[in-house]
């Protein structure tokens, strides 16, 4: 049986298609679901805006269920990475809703949140495929995973193709940008003269790791002090 969190979310996407991520969708969801507004405004502080957020975090578990469901053994990495980005996007099953929130996620006052929950989804699919990285290639990893991601979603809201053909050629497009990327890092590293050029800044990005898994979630990774 749905908590009550889920049954005000799902209340919610009933009235989003007409209202929006608004005060006006959050009030009618409390209604339809049959929750106290003091209970509810405990779950979602902000209304709307906490439902839209809990929207997206329900699609990333969502893909990481189905990720981890996956058979794939046999798939390139960056094809791993490709199906789980196309796994996140199918897990949106109301396109109304993510066009919405995209809208919501625009405003200034709701940016931060956005940028966060994009980068959530990226983190939960390095995360979920094995990533192991614990220097700075943690972040740049996750910061173009988050660019394609965000790129192919617009895409894909505005594609009317049979399948979401031409959504899925874009994407297989964008994460070839990403591999080239990857690569274009490790040629840098292994290169004498750009290498030499670049050893102050790789000096100073060696102090940086990746968060540790007990950390505060509203700050983003971590500095190792220079000895």
């Amino acid at each position: 049986m749905p908590d009550t969190a889920d049954r005000l979310l799902d209340a919610a996407l009933m009235h989003v298609a007409f209202d929006g991520w608004s005060e006006t969708t959050f009030k009618a969801a409390v209604a339809d679901a049959d929750v106290n507004m003091t209970v509810a405004r405990a779950l979602f502080p902000r209304g709307a805006v906490d439902l839209a957020v809990a929207y997206h975090r329900r699609g990333d578990a969502l893909m990481v269920k189905r990720l981890a469901e996956a058979d794939l053994s046999e798939m390139r990495f960056r094809d791993k990475v490709a199906h789980a980005v196309r796994l996140r996007i199918e897990a949106a099953d109301d396109r109304e809703a993510v066009r919405r929130g995209t809208t919501l996620f625009a405003l200034p006052m709701y940016a931060p949140d956005g940028a966060k929950l994009i980068w959530g989804t990226a983190d939960a699919i390095w995360t979920a495929l094995g990533d192991t990285s614990e220097d700075y290639n943690w972040y740049t990893k996750r910061m173009t995973l988050s660019a394609v991601y965000s790129s192919v979603v617009l895409f894909w809201l505005g594609d009317e193709s049979a399948g979401h053909e031409a959504t899925w050629a874009f994407l297989d497009r964008r994460i070839e940008n990403v591999m080239q990327f990857e690569k274009a890092k490790a040629g840098v590293k292994n290169s004498n003269l750009l290498g030499g050029l670049l050893a102050g800044p790789a000096k100073v990005l060696e102090r940086v790791r990746a968060p540790q898994s007990a950390r505060r979630d509203d700050l983003p990774g971590g500095w190792t002090p220079g000895r």
